[in-house]
């Protein structure tokens, strides 16, 4: 049996143990998915020191890749980070089960009674990249929503994601569930990808995370339906109106807290009016932190910007880089966003309510913000517990995409011998 012949029969047990754990989990009691996912945080800080050793062969593997300090910083668990890990499942544990919630109710002039009520997808696909937390989130998610899940996660995290599920999986079992309830698939063959994304009839939905060479890769070529996940090139907008002290603070923490996530500010936009009466002090506050400022018009002035180039507007640098330009207002940040975003989260620094309500009323990111870090783009942050993604299409998943956004749902219709007309 050749190699492509085993991942193929490897991928059709996996997707078949999915499917048969997904009808088990469709009907499972709330109290039973709390318990494995407690059990799983208990696991997992107790095996933290095993975390954190199979963490360390996959530094040494993205080193030897040539990854770059952003990415390494994806890649890296820490005590301080296996404990958000527990502390996230624990978070998605203790959330309301949103199967079987009731979300509207009516009667017909027939005496029909109606209700929609949410019901797993079924079995969710998560390709991911070099950041091993998402394995626990995933699972986590999809488990809360009654979802099986198949797991296919970066060849940079490979034994970190191995460590975490095994943590999962014990959690499955001190609650009597499916193990292949939450599944990984065991190879950093890049063929177990296309055979997840071809799954018709064991997949329901992929949700790929990662940059936008595998996004665009799942999108062009999947039979699944995607959520789809794309880059973060998240811009922060300083108005006329804005608050120098607030635009100060907002700004560096959304471009230097953690550069390698969705949420890193990747462009500024200053209203020319605001540099006019302020100067550049944001682009030196920048520079002072370490930033490289790839700067156009005013703004390259400063001593220390680098000239902007055109491609480096739309572009997600994933690290202490930024684009940053001066804009003629509001039309003129709503305009450039339109053109070079990507829907993702876009911020508005603004004490002037009829601008910032502009700035709402005319974009369409999933996630807008005013006056707040662009790193809160985060379903940790949104009281999801977790995310699986920043879902920037239109169709039923948008923003955070916690457990209630991995459900469908199903109507319940009741009469009384009625009959139709």
């Amino acid at each position: 049996m050749n190699e492509q012949t085993q991942i193929a029969t490897m991928m059709t047990e996996i997707g078949a143990a999915a499917r048969a754990a997904a009808t088990v989990l469709a009907t499972a009691p709330a109290a039973s998915k709390e318990k494995a996912l407690n059990a799983a945080a208990d696991a997992v800080w107790d095996q933290r020191d095993v975390i954190i050793a199979a963490n360390k062969q996959d530094m040494a593997f993205g080193a030897d890749k040539g990854l770059s300090p952003s990415m390494m910083d994806r890649l890296m668990l820490n005590e301080d980070r296996i404990a958000g890990i527990v502390s996230g499942l624990r978070a998605i544990a203790g959330q309301d089960d949103p199967i079987g919630a009731v979300t509207e109710e009516w009667t017909q002039p027939t005496g029909l009674n109606i209700k929609r009520v949410r019901t797993p997808i079924g079995v969710i696909g998560v390709i991911y990249e070099s950041r091993p937390n998402v394995t626990a989130d995933a699972g986590a998610l999809c488990l809360k929503s009654g979802n099986a899940v198949v797991l296919r996660g970066g060849s940079e995290s490979f034994h970190s994601s191995q460590a975490i599920h095994a943590c999962l999986v014990a959690g499955l079992k001190a609650a009597g569930l499916p193990e292949a309830s939450i599944q990984l698939i065991p190879t950093r063959d890049r063929a177990a990808v296309s055979a997840m994304i071809q799954a018709t009839d064991y997949i329901d939905v992929i949700v790929p995370r990662g940059g936008k060479g595998l996004v665009g890769l799942v999108q062009r070529e999947a039979r699944v339906p995607v959520f789809a996940h794309l880059e973060g090139i998240c811009h922060i907008y300083v108005d006329a109106s804005a608050d120098l002290a607030k635009a100060r603070a907002v700004l560096i923490n959304a471009k230097t807290r953690r550069t390698g996530i969705c949420g890193s500010a990747e462009c500024l936009l200053v209203d020319q009016a605001f540099f006019d009466k302020h100067g550049d002090v944001l682009t030196r506050d920048l520079l002072d932190a370490g930033v490289e400022v790839r700067a156009s018009g005013t703004l390259a002035e400063t001593a220390g910007t680098v000239q902007a180039k055109p491609d480096d507007f739309g572009h997600e640098f994933l690290d202490m880089i930024i684009a940053a330009k001066t804009v003629d207002g509001i039309n003129g940040a709503i305009a450039h966003i339109r053109e070079f975003g990507s829907n993702h989260t876009d911020a508005i620094i603004a004490e002037d309510d009829s601008v910032a309500d502009q700035f709402f009323r005319d974009l369409d990111s999933a996630i807008l913000m005013r006056n707040a870090s662009t790193q809160f783009a985060d379903g940790g942050e949104f009281g999801m517990g977790a995310e699986i993604g920043i879902a920037t299409g239109k169709l039923h998943a948008r923003g955070p995409v916690g457990a209630v956004q991995l459900t469908s749902f199903k109507y319940l219709v009741t009469g009384d011998g009625t009959v139709r007309s």
